[in-house]
């Protein structure tokens, strides 16, 4: 019998908390049932697997991230959209890098996935961005990839403890996005 309030819900928030606190590579359900103060076997009647587990937690976090995202962006476009992309995006990596290190890990189970629409919702919030800045569709692929890829990059060497010079990394933020934001008006589309 499931513990008393217990739900598949609630099991995955407390996945996702603990990947956040203790790191996803980490994330077991031994671990996760000492969180929650139940055996092992019980959190079995709610995910079927680790690999259950972990993807749920990578839909949560995308979802999450789309959410931040959508609101912090809204109304906005140019440098604007950019800055409020870039912040939420960073604020988000920053606050739950083990959710975030999930996305990066899961893989997609097919055409219902939340996980895929959640993820399909982002790239959209990024090729608005690049809309923005009169990016035609024959090169938007290109353009988002380019966007995820400096993004992603900061966010997982800042995640990482990979800046270890002088300097505060924020200002390097700043400095990236400022950077794209006069590359991506230099463009001519």
């Amino acid at each position: 019998m499931p513990r008393a309030g217990l739900s598949r819900a609630e099991v995955v928030r407390a996945g996702a908390e603990l990947a956040d606190e203790i790191g996803f590579a980490n994330l077991s359900m031994g671990l996760l049932a000492e969180k929650l103060s139940v055996r092992t076997p019980s959190l079995y009647k709610h995910v079927a697997s680790l690999a259950e587990l972990q993807h749920d937690i990578a839909a949560l976090a995308m979802s999450q991230a789309d959410i931040l995202i959508r609101d912090a962006m809204h109304g906005l476009s140019g440098t604007e959209a950019l800055r409020a992309f870039a912040h939420a995006f960073g604020d988000y990596v920053a606050a739950h890098p083990g959710r975030y290190n999930a996305i990066n890990a899961a893989g997609f189970t097919g055409p219902d996935d939340p996980l895929l629409e959640s993820s399909g919702r982002v790239i959209d919030s990024i090729a608005a961005v690049l809309r923005g800045y009169g990016i035609p569709d024959a090169d938007m692929d290109h353009a988002v990839r380019t966007l995820r890829c400096a993004f992603h990059g900061f966010a997982a060497l800042q995640a990482s403890g990979g800046f270890h010079w002088t300097g505060e990394p924020q200002d390097s933020y700043e400095w990236m996005i400022s950077f794209i934001d006069r590359g991506l008006r230099s463009t001519d589309g």
